[in-house]
């Protein structure tokens, strides 16, 4: 119960610091750059500590990067990658109305989806009461919520 009051925590205080340097980016670049090269350290220093060789870390690192697919993200950036298929702005490029556009649109679009589904979900379960496949507790159930 305490784990999950600590990461429910650090998750609110996540969001909030996040909202405020997304305001600010090229400090919130900066501070990504302090944490990210502390880190390095730290797995430098432990790399030392057992001796590991320059080559051996290259090959362990890469390794571990292309099992988990992390490589070219990591590396190059997805949004970089499908930006460039689609030959879009890069996204310090665009305008805020712009991306607000996008937000918005992708919302829509999952609602539309959701829609879909409920309406073929609800063909589906017609199809299957007229075929009278659907087991009858189901019917049951289902008579009661509607």
């Amino acid at each position: 119960m305490k784990l999950k009051k600590i990461v429910h925590f650090f998750d609110k205080f996540e969001d909030k610091v996040r909202a405020i340097l997304a305001r600010h980016p090229v400090v919130y670049a900066m501070i990504g750059s302090i944490g990210i090269i502390l880190l390095w350290r730290g797995i430098w220093g432990i790399a030392d500590e057992y001796g590991m060789s320059s080559v051996t870390s290259i090959i362990v690192g890469t390794v571990i990067l292309l099992v988990t697919g992390l490589f070219v993200s990591f590396f190059v950036g997805e949004q970089i990658i499908i930006s460039g298929i689609n030959e879009e702005k890069r996204i310090d490029e665009e305008t805020e109305e712009e991306v607000k556009f996008q937000s918005i649109s992708r919302i829509q679009m999952q609602w539309k989806l959701e829609g879909m589904l409920k309406k073929l979900d609800r063909r589906l379960e017609r199809l299957e009461e007229k075929l009278g496949t659907t087991p009858p507790h189901e019917k049951a159930d289902k008579t009661q919520i509607k």
